[in-house]
This record gives structure tokens, sequence and C-alpha cells, in this order.
């Protein structure tokens, strides 16, 4: 009795892990597929706002790479998720094929008990039956047969009215599995025309940019001249700072170590300055239709926004300096100890120079520059450019 009930504690346990892995599994999911599908719905509001003002081609087709990336993505978590409900769909199939013949089990035995308490439906006939015993043993279990039979074939009855309840719910989640996968399979392939026609589009992109070669190497041209001044100004802002804590310049303290460390301790943790997909990242990257002319070197990350979304502070720090770049308009650099963020491409300010800002805090409102609702965020670590997305929380 002790081993059955430990098996049936184990079973228990096994299911009710599965429930909950299963439950954390579909929230995770819709999680997932909320985050995508409103990425996707800011790049369509981007992608429809600047079509008439945007000058750059290359923009455009960044936007709806970015687009297509995400449906990539949605279209992959749907799978997952369809395989999930496949996986569960066949297990509860197998519950229901057991539960059915559990049932036929106990009804067979049920029917059984029926007929012998027919039989036996006579009192006198029991009577006599115990009469005719043999000796007192024989008699007490006759006594105790009779006695039980009826009991028997009431708990019978309960346990046959429990599996049909139990035989009713899984038909009922079954039904609804199979009701769930279908909706999902039918967005999925909504999802599909939706990538399709993204991919259409940035293949008309791709064939007007080959068509006016010279045109857009001559707009890349340019903003190459933006990149290298933007780096340029943010590389000399770095050392003058790193050099005036050395020196003790100005009346400034020695660099907060502590504070860099634990600017440190948190990469990977830092929340996003704003919320919106990343459609230019960081590193050495090479023009997506003209491929062997390098693009240049991004410091940083792009991320596109819906107009006048807020850009918050990352992390504890001090308001190094507001200056203007061209194609960036107002930049916020911010220092915290030995690391430095910078929040570029911004139309207003809530900080001045001097300022001590906390993690969240808000620095400023993205601005819209030649179509596009960017916001240019860099992280340095002195001297040395970082790759933001290691630094910034996974989404």
């Amino acid at each position: 009795m002790k081993t059955g009930k430990s098996v049936f504690l184990a079973v228990a346990v096994m299911l009710f892990c599965a429930v909950s892995v299963y439950g954390q599994d579909t929230r995770e999911f819709e999680e997932r597929k909320a985050a995508l599908e409103k990425e996707i719905e800011m790049l369509d509001r981007q992608l429809a706002e600047n079509a008439s003002r945007s000058r750059s081609e290359l923009s455009r087709l960044s936007l709806v790479r970015a687009k297509i990336a995400g449906s990539k993505a949605l279209i992959q978590a749907s799978d997952r998720q369809i395989r999930r409900y496949s996986d569960d769909i066949y297990l509860t199939q197998r519950k229901i094929n057991r539960l059915n013949a559990k049932l036929d089990t106990l009804s067979e035995f049920y029917a059984g008990l029926i007929r012998n308490a027919y039989k036996n439906r006579d009192a006198k006939v029991w009577y006599m039956y115990i009469l005719a015993s043999d000796d007192m043993g024989q008699a007490f279990r006759r006594y105790s047969y009779f006695k039980n039979m009826s009991a028997q074939a009431r708990v019978q009855a309960d346990n046959i009215r429990k599996t049909r309840e139990e035989l009713e719910g899984q038909k009922t989640h079954l039904r609804k599995l199979k009701a769930e996968a279908e909706a999902l399979r039918a967005e999925r392939q909504d999802e599909l025309a939706a990538l399709q026609k993204s991919e259409k589009v940035a293949a008309g992109i791709v064939a007007q940019l080959k068509k006016n070669r010279s045109k857009y190497l001559k707009e890349l041209a340019a903003k190459k001249k933006q990149v290298e001044a933007l780096d340029k100004e943010i590389k000399r802002i770095i050392e003058e700072a790193m050099k005036e804590a050395s020196e003790g310049k100005k009346g400034r303290e020695t660099v907060d170590y502590k504070l860099a460390d634990e600017f440190s301790k948190n990469k990977g943790k830092l929340p996003w300055p704003a919320q919106g997909p990343v459609v230019d990242r960081f590193g050495q990257h090479y023009h997506p239709v003209f491929t062997n002319v390098k693009l240049p070197f991004n410091n940083g990350i792009s991320i596109a926004l819906p107009k006048g979304t807020e850009v918050d502070a990352v992390f504890n720090g001090v308001v190094k300096q507001i200056v203007v770049m061209p194609g960036y308009n107002q930049c916020v650099l911010v220092e915290h100890g030995t690391y430095f963020t910078f929040y570029c491409k911004l139309k207003t300010t809530a900080v001045k120079p001097g300022d001590k800002v906390r993690t969240g805090q808000k620095i400023g409102t993205v601005d819209t520059i030649n179509g596009e609702t960017q916001l240019h965020f860099q992280i340095w670590q002195g001297s040395k450019p970082q790759n933001p997305e290691s630094w910034l929380r996974r989404r």
C-alpha cells in the first residue's frame, strides 16, 4: 500500500510539473509574440510615416530588413508553439484512450456486481445461504460478502462517475488545444504572407539602389563624414574627461572607480534606454547591396522608436556634456566612472551638464531626422567602444 501511494504521488508530481512547464512555455510564447508584434507594428508605422520624407533608401532597407527579421522570429516562435500543441494533443489523446479503457473495465466490473446483487435480491436467500454455512468463519465471510456487495457497487459507481468526469474534462481540453492550434496555424499563414510581402518590398528597394548606385554612394559618403565627426567628438570628450580626472583639473575629484565597478557588474543587466527594435548594430558592416563597399564602423546601435518616445538613463551617473552634431541633433553624454553612455538623435533634453542622473531617469525625447525616428546609443569603456547589446538585458 505504501509503495502504491509513493507511485501515485510521484505520478502526481510529474503531471503537476508537466502542466507547470507547459503553462510557463505558453506564457513565454505569448510574451515573446506580443513583443515581436509590437516591434513589427512600430517598424510598419515608421515606414509609413517616413516613406514620403526619408531621403535614404539604405535606411528604408534597414527598416524593412529589421521587419523581415522580426517576422521570421515570430514565425519561428509560432512553429515552436504549434509543435508544443501537437505534443500536448498527442499526450491528451493517449490519456483519453487510457481513461476509455479504464471506464470499460470499471463498467464491466460494476455490471457484474449488479448482476450478483440482482440474483441475491431476496433477503431470505441471503439468510438461508448464511445459515447453511459449515462453520462460524464461513458464515461470517458470507455475511460480509452480502454486506459489502452494495457498498462495493456504490464505490464502483462513484469511480465510474469520476472517470467519466475526468474523461469529459480531457475531451474539453483536447478540443480547446485543437482550436488554439488551428488558430495559431492560421496566424502563422498571415505572418508568412506578411513576410513574403516585406521581402518583395526589400527586393524593390535593392533594385532601386542598384539602379542609382552613384547617387546612393554619394549619400553614403556624406553619412560617413557625420559618423566620423561624431566619433571624433566623443573621443575628444572622453579623453578630456579622463585627463581632467587624472590631473585634478577644474576642481574635479578622481575617477569614481566604485561607480565604474558597479557599472561593470551590471553587464548584461542594464535596462534599455527605450523599447524598440534594433535596426543598426554595433561593428563593421558592408553595404547590403554593394557588398564590396564598407559602411562606416558603428560604435553603437540604432533603435527605431515612435515619435516623441522618452529616452532614459541606463545607469547612475553624471551628465558630462550635451553636444549638437550634424545628423545626430542633440547628444547627451553621461559619465559612470571609467564608463560613458551616449544618447544621440534627441529632440529635447531633460538634463544639463553636471546633473546627477539615476537609472531610469528621463534624459530626453527622440527626434525625427531626415524621416527617421531613431535613438543612436553608445557605451564606452574608457576610449574603447563597447557593443551595447552585450551590456543591455536580453529581451
